[in-house]
């Protein structure tokens, strides 16, 4: 299997950034496993289907109205369309808190992470909630990025001006409370850090000091993961 390095962590924390910049200068395929769960939760509401309607659910990700693939590592398309945009509104992220508590989406998403994650013939970062701990918890390399509240709801408000919608910080600050609560408090495969993850607070740290961390950590777990490997081989 390819080398996998996972990371996880709430809203806001920094993973998909941190995960596409890691994935580059490792020469690795970055899959966004959160990516994956709202372009369900997309799906779901332009097909009509409730978020929490089970047998509606499983229908969609078992028919052809169900299509996904990335472009460039960093474009979404369902049915070719695409969606990397619409997948990032508020409503579509409060969609994909939701699908992605429902047993039958995370059972059926499973294989489909686990794919993509080993089909990268170089290796594959994936961020996401659950990722050390239920997709690859024998990942080479975890990471748990968090970050106090306040600097992850003013970085998702940045996020979210950028793209032209006006959402006051109060209001980005109480929805992320929500999804933290239901993110950490489910019963399916709930948001915490692996035993053996690092845990990176990138509260007061900007972009480059938090990949630079991440960087030097992943390559001494990886080349000490491949001088194992080699050792077993002999």
């Amino acid at each position: 299997m390819p080398p996998i390095v996972a990371i996880d962590g709430p809203a806001g924390a920094g993973k998909s950034t941190v995960a596409r910049e890691l994935a580059r200068r490792l020469g690795f395929t970055i899959v966004d496993t959160g990516a994956i769960y709202r372009a369900v939760a997309l799906a779901a509401r332009r097909g009509g289907i409730d978020w929490e309607d089970d047998a509606g659910l499983a229908a969609l990700l078992d028919g052809r109205e169900f299509r996904l693939s990335f472009a460039d590592d960093t474009r979404v398309l369902l049915q070719g369309d695409d969606v990397t945009d619409a997948i990032r509104t508020p409503e579509i992220t409060r969609g994909a808190s939701v699908v992605s508590a429902r047993a039958v989406v995370r059972k059926k998403l499973l294989g489909l992470q686990r794919e993509l994650g080993r089909r990268a013939r170089r290796g594959a970062v994936l961020e996401g909630r659950d990722i050390g701990t239920v997709v690859f918890p024998d990942a080479d390399v975890k990471f748990f990025l968090t970050a106090s509240d306040q600097a992850r709801a003013a970085r998702r408000q940045s996020e979210l001006q950028e793209k032209g919608l006006s959402v006051a910080v109060a209001e980005v600050l109480a929805d992320q409370r929500r999804r933290d609560k239901d993110d950490t408090e489910r019963a399916i495969a709930p948001l915490k850090p692996a035993p053996d993850a690092v845990v990176v607070d990138t509260t007061d740290m900007d972009l480059g000091q938090v990949v630079e961390e991440c960087l030097r950590i992943a390559r001494e777990r990886l080349k000490s993961a491949n001088a194992g490997k080699t050792t077993d081989r002999e």
